[in-house]
């Protein structure tokens, strides 16, 4: 089965199990997700099964807009609800505050990755290193925030809406905003809203060539030659550069790259026809 669709991921379970649960459900073997959630966080988790898993790379995932919740006061190592070393009552900030600091956190920021994050170590995962009180570094590194709106704030939980770019994490953003107000704070929650152009709808089954950004390209020779992956002929495409290409037919797509005059297939023969079981 090739399905390509927006699952909502619960909390309290990591992105794998929950991935586990959804190739039980719809019976299948091949299936993968792009973006990790953490298990406290929920939200938009882009799946995909069979031939569909090889999208990931070519489909626009930015930006990724979330709702995070602040507990200003409280201590956690990971940046999350878990883990939580000390607790402190703080009076509360004035709004005008809240939202100046805010502003200023918009934009392309310099942050430190969260040490329980899935970034690599020499081959292993940081979290892994970090549960296990391993002493490492993280390089810093930088995100474009591309807005954060307060939408609600009942001391000490402050609730923000952002938007940011791939690579970006909620939790640096809270620890950044947090040494601006000069105190601990941590996530309490954080969902997932969207991811691009991607949010749930009950797992509705998506068309793939809607969501591929590539340019188009048009083959000016018969069409069995891409079927049947024969070598390719530049001049007998219609645009020439040098540039990766979309290559679309009523049944199955291909993805294509031309470099300095040849032709090679990155993707081939993927089908176009959206199974829409058990929607």
């Amino acid at each position: 089965m090739n399905r390509l669709f927006v699952a909502n991921k619960p909390i309290n379970i990591s992105s794998n199990r929950f991935l586990g649960q959804l190739k039980k459900k719809y019976k299948v073997k091949n299936a993968g997700f792009s973006g990790t959630l953490d298990p406290f966080a929920s939200g938009c988790l882009i799946i995909a099964f069979g031939a569909y898993t090889k999208l990931f790379n070519y489909i626009n995932q930015a930006p990724k807009c979330y709702e995070a919740t602040i507990w200003l006061g409280a201590k956690s190592a990971s940046l999350d609800n878990e883990n939580i070393e000390k607790i402190s009552i703080l009076e509360p900030f004035l709004l005008k505050d809240l939202q100046n600091f805010t502003n200023q956190l918009i934009g392309e920021i310099e942050f430190t990755p969260p040490k329980y994050s899935a970034k690599h170590i020499n081959g292993v995962r940081a979290y892994d290193l970090a549960r296990k009180s391993i002493d490492f570094e993280l390089k810093t590194q930088k995100m474009q925030v591309f807005s954060a709106q307060i939408l609600n704030y009942s001391h000490p939980f402050l609730t923000i809406s952002l938007k940011l770019s791939q690579g970006g994490y909620a939790r640096s953003w809270a620890e950044l905003l947090a040494k601006k107000l000069n105190c601990d704070a941590t996530l309490s929650a954080l969902k997932r809203i969207s991811e691009g152009d991607f949010f749930y709808e009950n797992e509705k089954a998506l068309n793939p060539l809607d969501f591929l950004k590539l340019n188009k390209n048009e083959y000016l020779g018969d069409e069995s030659d891409i079927a049947l992956g024969k070598k390719l002929k530049i001049q007998n495409f219609k645009e020439q550069k040098n540039g990766l290409y979309l290559i679309a037919f009523d049944d199955f797509f291909s993805i294509i790259e031309i470099f300095n005059g040849e032709v090679k297939y990155k993707l081939n023969r993927i089908s176009n026809v959206v199974d829409c079981a058990q929607d």
